[in-house]
């Protein structure tokens, strides 16, 4: 068949964004000065990203949602953005995921206090690649989904055997992993790479899954994360790796292709938090690779969106057209990466 669009599975959570003055001590207090709820968690944040910038290709979410209020939200925002939900379960054993991200204002920084709720149920039942037309097969957030993160039957993780169908049926597939503080990562994230057409994932889950020191404080070390990339590679991805992190982006190409793409130098003040910009940067590269444009205009389109969304507190809130996105590149430079050992 002709392949057209994006299913998107794994979480989908309901992020309540809240603005603090200051990260508090243990035991200190801080101000709450803006809450919000919106989209969360890999899939959903990506196909709320690309209904924004404009796709012009059908998208699709899988997932598990609770039947309660935040899973009834859900939907209305999927309705609202034209994302086909008819592969969106619900359950009424588990409450639909959440997270309070608390975001300082001073930095743009953010923390998450998770509920994983009915994400952790869900498995490759609630995924029917089998009747979907989609070209692109993404799922994200490995580390975040119980079931998917268990060993499998025949592969090392549930979630290489869902990729290996995906692959099978002839899917392009794309993996993102969330940012977990744990020694979890060779063990659930490695299984699925060979099953993988693009791993996109940021500096820190790149070192964790590699073992190379990418960043010590904030130095970053371009060196170590082209041997991450190349590890990551040789793990088995099958087209490119992607690994993004807020000084810009690197992708290195089965083939040795390799390119380097600085973010935008953004001015004092334009950051209003920095939750879903990892998202936003993947819709920005998989909507130029859908388009079958090259992966340096997809690392351009990615750094932009990502730009965009910094401007707002919110996962999606920033995001604007595709052309909008874009033209920050002309109000803003590239940063200056200088190379390191």
């Amino acid at each position: 068949m002709k392949r057209h669009g994006i299913l998107a599975a794994g979480n989908w959570i309901l992020d309540t964004t809240k603005v603090i003055d200051v990260w508090p001590a243990q035991d200190a207090l801080a101000n709450i000065q803006e809450e919000s709820s919106a989209n969360g968690g890999g899939p959903f944040n990506l196909l709320v990203d690309l209904a924004k910038l404009g796709a012009n290709f059908p998208l699709e979410g899988a997932g598990l949602i609770g039947r309660d209020a935040a899973g009834d939200h859900i939907l209305k925002i999927c309705d609202e953005h034209r994302i086909g939900r008819n592969q969106l379960h619900r359950t009424s054993d588990h409450a639909t995921s959440y997270t309070d991200v608390m975001t300082a204002r001073s930095t743009g920084r953010r923390t998450f206090f998770h509920h994983r709720g009915a994400n952790a149920a869900f498995g490759p039942e609630h995924v029917d690649l089998m009747n979907s037309h989609a070209k692109i097969f993404y799922l994200g957030y490995l580390l975040l989904l119980d079931r998917m993160d268990h060993p499998g039957i025949v592969r090392g993780t549930t979630a290489a055997e869902l990729l290996e169908k995906a692959q099978s049926l002839g899917f392009i597939t794309a993996i993102d992993v969330v940012s977990e503080d744990s020694s979890r990562f060779r063990d659930v994230v490695l299984p699925a790479l060979p099953y993988t057409d693009y791993a996109i994932l940021n500096e820190f889950e790149a070192e964790r899954t590699t073992g190379h020191i990418i960043r010590e404080g904030t130095h970053l070390n371009l060196g170590n994360l082209r041997k991450a990339a190349s590890d990551l590679l040789q793990q088995g991805v099958r087209q490119w790796v992607v690994i993004h992190f807020p000084e810009g982006a690197l992708a290195l190409h089965l083939s040795g292709t390799q390119l380097l793409q600085p973010s935008l130098a953004l001015p004092d003040g334009f950051i209003a938090g920095s939750s879903g910009a990892g998202d936003a940067f993947a819709a920005g590269v998989l909507h130029a690779l859908h388009e079958h444009l090259p992966m340096s205009q997809a690392l351009i389109d990615g750094v932009c969106s990502a730009a965009a969304c910094l401007h707002h507190p919110s996962t999606s809130g920033g995001i604007t057209g595709l052309d909008d996105c874009r033209k920050l590149s002309e109000s803003y430079p590239c940063r200056s990466l200088s190379e390191t050992a």
